[in-house]
């Protein structure tokens, strides 16, 4: 294992950047470790997806990699597979990752890109001040990134457009992530991926809420499974004909600032497989369980909302959606 502080000062006083590169360029297949401490990033630090180059990253609990002022806007501060591209599982060092630590984007950068390579794991992690937390490109099988994500919490800025997760490659794991502040909990444009206990909270400051959404399903074919969204206007949006299938999940409510709730909403007709969704209105805001075109081959089970929002418009043209069984209340 290689120390970080043995080639360069983690004192937050000037960018580390280049120094953090030619370690990472010149010892490849090793584990590279971070002392807690402060690292200013005035550019992304690049990993190769070639395993005979691969290195792993390790950060202590209290090691925060921070964007400089001068960081390009918008950019990864950390890029895995950036570079060397490989298509390669069997040779050792395939399988690097980064973990543990803090990003602190500076409300100007993104925070990991995962731009190639397969198998790329990203655990422990504490992603604040973004515009994006996490990007998984396309992967080097024929798209396919086949990554290991679990264990992360992402704060956006609070500004219109900040996204914790966008997903482009396929076959990736997703499992117990806390976002908030952001406009879009979790983007998917890709199929094949699992979610798990992934729970993103909406506490910006509003003025954006009828666009934010918890989890958009633009790919279909995906799996959730207790994933929960908290206070977005709408939980659950899904844009294709391919069905995605959602287990006991949760929309949920804790004001009607925004005055629009919907728990599950197909742009186009439903036909997803949904068991157990579970929706916590609040009382005083235009609620709507299920709203999609007419057509579809979708399934409802076991939906549950409460009581006083029966009252209401919970059901918006859905003519022919199958339902598993009466709706239930809390």
């Amino acid at each position: 294992m290689l120390v970080i502080t043995d080639y360069i000062e983690n004192d937050g006083k000037s960018s580390v950047s280049a120094a953090i590169q030619k370690v990472i360029d010149e010892n490849p297949n090793r584990t590279i470790y971070f002392p807690d401490g402060t690292y200013v990033l005035s550019e992304p630090i690049i990993t190769p997806a070639d395993p005979k180059k691969s290195v792993d990253l390790q950060l202590e609990n209290y090691a925060v990699l921070k964007a400089a002022s001068s960081f390009e806007p918008n950019k990864a501060m950390v890029i895995l597979g950036g570079k060397d591209a490989a298509n390669d599982t069997l040779t050792p060092g395939s399988n690097y990752s980064f973990t543990g630590g803090i990003i602190d984007g500076s409300s100007l950068a993104c925070g990991i890109e995962i731009a190639g390579g397969r198998e790329t794991r990203v655990a422990n992690v504490s992603i604040k001040n973004v515009h994006l937390g996490l990007l998984i490109d396309h992967g080097a099988n024929s798209g396919s990134s086949d990554c290991d994500i679990h264990d992360l919490s992402i704060n956006g800025t609070g500004k219109a457009g900040d996204t914790g997760i966008i997903i482009y490659g396929y076959d990736n794991t997703l499992t117990n992530i806390r976002i908030g502040k952001v406009d879009i909990g979790v983007l998917l444009r890709s199929s094949a991926n699992s979610l798990r206990n992934v729970h993103p909270l909406y506490y910006s400051d509003f003025t954006a809420f009828e666009n934010s959404v918890g989890f958009s399903d633009e790919a279909g074919n995906n799996r959730y499974d207790f994933c929960c969204s908290d206070q977005f206007c709408t939980g659950f949006v899904t844009k294709s004909y391919l069905p995605s299938h959602f287990n006991n999940c949760f929309c949920f409510w804790w004001t009607s600032m925004g005055k629009y709730q919907t728990a599950f909403r197909a742009d186009g007709e439903f036909n997803s497989i949904v068991n157990g969704l579970t929706a916590g209105f609040k009382d005083d805001a235009e609620a709507v369980f299920l709203s999609a075109e007419n057509g579809g081959c979708g399934v409802m089970r076991d939906p549950v909302f409460s009581e006083k929002q029966t009252e209401t418009t919970l059901i918006r043209n859905i003519l022919t959606a199958k339902f598993g069984r009466s709706t239930d209340r809390m």
